[in-house]
């Protein structure tokens, strides 16, 4: 009877969660109903889960975005081949941006319903009906006795919310789609508050005037059905057009290097090398390697760099076929991580490429496999705390002062008036709901039939299609993604290396890892945290860890890499590790959780440090099958945790253990380690991928540090501001130059040791413009002046004006007034010159100026305007900044109270066990060294930080494992010196250019 069910996926319109959907359902003696989201099928895969006994159908609402209160018509699939012409029709549509017309398209194996008095009956066509609401029962019936086709009629009552108490909330969700307040919501905005789920009986009840909307509507949705067998494989099964040609292939890449990269005459290689295929064609993963294996080809082919990680990375085969580069057998990957009799997914393969090269990527994959058969994984955006209390701030009317207070200190103002609570209730209820569907990090999925099949699609301004659903789903279907992700980290190695071959002439070879690993400079770096720039491991929480651990190998930072993930440090488990280790390394014992967990945790001392130990855990400790291990392992992050599979493996968890006869409190303590961390942290091959990208880039700084710290400034995107990375540079002895019009790029540049800033950092300056001004340069020369500048490239006014406060200019040896001065001129003489005169190059007549001054830190503040930074030392912009210590000298006074100025290099936001905020900060001082602090709850609360700047910082010097961290008591904000009036404007000038052009 419910032909038009909404969940909270009609994006900020439902209410129910797909599961209280079902409740509805079960409770009301529903057998069976249709999902119909509005423009959307991004929910029915997780209906299909949930369902329960429920039978299910599916369609979309169709309504245009220029009138979003109105529907045009429910489509609703009669089989599964009407549900991929449903979505290729709203794919289409939404692709294209074109409104759906107002009479639906013949579309084949559908039903057509439109709402009552949209289309008159003797118009519809065979599959077409018309919806009837429940208030619109009377003037049906006034009709009925008149209607010459009464087969055309059906029910058509909307469900949207659970109880009319939820309507207000749906309300509240118009309003924000509408960004309107709440009273000036129109009732046309928003739906009717009678669209709840009723007791089939009072629904019969109801219409038992009416047996023939009864009958029409039961055929219609008895006629509608979805066969999908959940789970099943539906990826593309072929690559090469047969699976017998798939393995024939297979075999012959891996084996080709097998011998490459392995002795072949080793018989536990080979016999390790054949399981693993045995299981690859077992599980019919063939096809899936084989997409990765072209993929690489292409990339190659391209010279494009590239990671492989992921899950896959501790594959044999996978590093046969140069997938990954990590060899599993030198680290002892763990296998069933990777693959295993039991496993029904795929192993993760995840490719990182450069930042601009993905894009060609994604474009190969859609060119080899079929636009109809590859999409992008979708993702679906929720309602965060911060996020719901903004939107719903804006939709009471809250001034944007009161609405900025809310969301920073929310427990602290969400009780100020009935207004604030009214907030606070309601975004308790909304957090979480779905707000939008927007694009997965990196997954492409490729399936056999057309991607229209299971998924519609909407393309965002990237310009591929987006699947409806998320990861979850796609995996509940079968369909399994590839990875494909960007990062600036290959960026900035691939760009180092060009400018080492051109300001060095050294061609550099990257990929001699072997030789890497010995290399003392890169050791030096590792054990001392000097990392700034370097793929990975710059954060100030990395840089402590690998001093706090003196790491100086590759296996200690593969753990690393993995122990810094926020799990893993917040459960305790990073201070075990780092006690274990110097433990062992001193020759001393340790206490364990339990003798077993240091057998089969012998290489991290006990403790879990990668995502395959948890499945070592659960299958040697706990007794869990491998497939049940595999289970609990993905378990731990997302949705997954509500699942009753996961409820039930948990539990025989410890039923397990307890039959072992296991300790209570020992069961508990590795069941909090497996809950705390497995979510967040790593595979070990993943961890050694990233390993190996941060040797890559550890070996530049190490030996070419000021090219390969120009490489990370022109890639962006890493952990610090380009501020930082510029203030690192000349920490390492580079001279650093603002732009300039006659040495600078688009991007920065090194000759020597001078970096000259590009062009792409100045803010307000047109990409067109920063752009135009080297290629200018080469074709014609040098610029000889500031006339000749302009003159050959037309720039405007205030482009110029940006040049000039940046000291683009200074080659010409004048004053900014005087450049200023001169522009101004040029501009207002260019109408008097006449054709003739542009032909010659000739400098304009110059004029005497006042005596100008020109405070020289007018300089810094016009840097800090354009680029964001000063070019000179920030500690020259205050007073006041007199210190009893320098950082380098707090390990002198370990466990003494310090005082010492700061400039702050960044801030991290976290909480305690208990809730409660604090922080940790880096700043650097007067000298350019770097120090930490830690700012414990009394203190962050007492002494906040008011944004970027200087700080006078006053605290306990503290050491923990040889990192010493200044433990803040007092800090209070140092203002920064006055900015003196500038002359240099026009405005300011005792005369006005058309005076002196007269």
């Amino acid at each position: 009877m419910y032909l038009n069910c909404h969940t909270y996926y009609s994006f900020q319109y439902g209410t129910l969660s797909v599961r209280q959907l079902v409740e509805e359902a079960h409770r009301c003696g529903v057998s069976k109903l249709a999902l119909t989201e509005i423009n959307n099928t991004a929910s029915y895969i997780e209906l299909l889960r949930t369902k329960g006994s429920l039978n299910v159908a599916a369609g979309v609402e169709f309504r245009n975005e220029a009138v979003p209160h109105e529907m045009l018509y429910v489509v609703l699939a009669r089989n599964n081949r009407g549900f991929e012409h449903i979505n290729r029709f709203l794919s289409r549509h939404l692709a294209t941006g074109k409104p759906f017309p107002q009479r639906a398209p013949e579309l084949p194996d559908t039903f057509t319903i439109y709402p009552f008095g949209k289309c008159e009956p003797e118009l519809l066509r065979e599959n077409e009906f018309i919806g009837i609401r429940l208030h619109q029962l009377s003037r049906y019936a006034r009709l009925a006795s008149r209607q010459t086709a009464p087969d055309k009629f059906v029910l058509l009552h909307p469900v949207t919310f659970a109880s009319r108490h939820d309507h207000a909330v749906h309300r509240l969700l118009r309003a924000m789609h509408y960004n309107t307040i709440l009273s000036k919501l129109s009732a046309e905005q928003h739906a009717r508050a009678d669209e709840i789920m009723l007791p089939v009986s009072e629904l019969k009840q109801r219409l038992q005037h009416f047996p023939e909307l009864v009958r029409n509507t039961e055929r219609v949705l008895d006629a509608c059905s979805l066969s999908f067998a959940l789970g099943e494989d539906k990826n593309k099964r072929c690559v090469t057009g047969s699976e017998a040609s798939d393995w024939d292939l297979l075999i012959t890449r891996a084996w080709e290097g097998f011998q490459q990269r392995y002795d072949a005459a080793n018989s536990a290689l080979r016999e390790r090398f054949q399981h693993e295929l045995n299981i690859i064609r077992q599980k019919q993963f063939c096809a899936y390697y084989l997409i990765a294996h072209d993929l690489i080809e292409f990339a190659r082919s391209r010279n494009f760099e590239y990671v492989g990680r992921g899950s896959g990375a501790n594959s044999m085969v996978a590093y046969c076929l140069g997938i990954t580069n990590v060899d599993p057998i030198e680290l002892d990957l763990y296998f069933e991580r990777f693959l295993n009799p039991e496993r029904s997914s795929p192993p993760d393969f995840d490719i990182d490429f450069s930042w601009d090269h993905r894009d060609e990527v994604y474009n190969y994959l859609f060119q080899r496999y079929g636009s109809d058969h590859v999409c992008l994984l979708g993702t679906h955006v929720t309602y965060q705390e911060r996020s719901v209390l903004r939107e719903l701030g804006k939709v009471f009317g809250l001034p944007k002062h009161e609405i900025n207070a809310l969301v920073e200190e929310p427990e602290r103002n969400r009780h100020n008036d009935h207004i604030t609570e009214l907030i606070g209730r309601y975004a308790d209820i909304i957090r979480n709901f779905p707000s939008n569907i927007s694009i997965h990090a990196g997954g492409v999925l490729i399936t056999e039939q057309p991607i229209y099949a299971f998924t519609a699609t909407t393309v965002p301004p990237k310009g591929l299609p987006v699947s409806h659903f998320d990861m979850h789903s796609a995996e509940d279907m079968g369909i399994y993604k590839f990875d494909i992700l960007s990062q600036r980290g290959l960026g900035h190695i691939r760009e180092s290396i060009q400018l080492i071959r051109q300001n060095k002439g050294v061609a550099v070879n990257i990929n001699r890892f072997a030789e890497f690993k010995q290399d003392e400079k890169i050791r030096q770096l590792l054990r001392t945290g000097q990392t700034m720039g370097c793929f990975y491991v710059e954060s100030p929480a990395m840089r402590m860890l690998l001093a706090k651990l003196q790491c100086e190998d590759y296996l200690t930072l593969v753990a690393a890499s993995s122990i810094i993930r926020p799990g893993v440090a917040r459960s305790g488990m990073m201070r075990a590790y780092i006690e274990r280790f110097h433990a062992v390394r001193n020759g001393k014992s340790y206490q364990s959780i339990h003798p077993k967990m240091d057998e089969l945790l012998r290489e991290t001392y006990g403790v879990m440090v990668y995502q395959e130990d948890v499945i070592k855990v659960a299958h040697y400790f706990a007794g869990l099958t491998l497939a049940e291990a595999d289970v609990l392992r993905r378990g731990m992050s997302g949705k997954y945790r509500s699942r009753e599979e996961f409820q039930r493996i948990k539990d025989k968890f410890m039923d397990n253990c307890r039959k072992r006869g296991y300790d209570e409190a020992v069961i508990e303590r590795v069941w909090y380690e497996i809950e705390s961390f497995s979510g967040y942290s790593f595979a070990k091959g993943h961890s050694a991928s990233y390993a190996v990208e941060s040797y890559q880039s550890l070996y530049l700084k190490a030996h070419y540090p000021l090219e390969f710290m120009v490489g990370v400034i022109n890639n962006f995107g890493g952990f610090y501001r380009t501020e930082f990375y510029v203030h690192e540079a000349r920490r390492l002895g580079a001279r650093i130059e603002a732009p300039c019009v006659n040495n600078s790029r688009y991007r920065t540049t090194i000759t020597g040791n001078t970096i000259y800033l590009g062009f792409i950092h100045l803010k307000g300056l047109e990409t067109r413009l920063a752009q135009r001004i080297a290629e200018e340069r080469a074709q014609n020369g040098p610029f000889i002046s500031l006339s000749n500048f302009m003159r050959r490239l037309n720039a405007t006014l205030e482009q110029v004006r940006i040049l000039i406060r940046i000291g683009a200019f200074r080659f010409t040896g004048k004053t900014k007034q005087q450049l200023l001065w001169e522009a101004m001129l040029y501009v207002s003489q260019a109408h008097a010159r006449t054709p003739a005169a542009s032909l010659f190059d000739t400098e304009p007549k110059t004029f005497p100026l006042p005596a100008l001054e020109r405070n020289e830190l007018e300089d810094a503040f016009d840097e800090i305007e354009l680029l964001g930074f000063p070019l000179c030392n920030p500690f020259k912009l205050v007073s006041g900044t007199e210190a009893t210590h320098r950082a380098g000298d707090i390990r002198s006074h370990l466990g003494k109270t310090v005082c010492l100025p700061g400039y702050v290099v960044t801030v991290k936001n976290t909480y305690t066990i208990k809730g409660e905020g604090m922080y940790f900060g880096t700043f650097y001082d007067e000298e350019g060294e770097v120090f930490d602090t830690v700012h414990f709850p009394d203190v962050a609360r007492k002494y906040p930080f008011r944004g970027r700047g200087f700080y006078r910082i006053t605290g306990k010097v503290t050491e923990d494992f040889g990192v010493y961290v200044i433990e803040v008591k007092t800090m209070e904000k140092i203002p920064m010196i006055s900015k003196r009036a500038e002359t240099h404007f026009v405005e300011d000038m005792p005369f006005a250019p058309a005076d002196s052009i007269a």
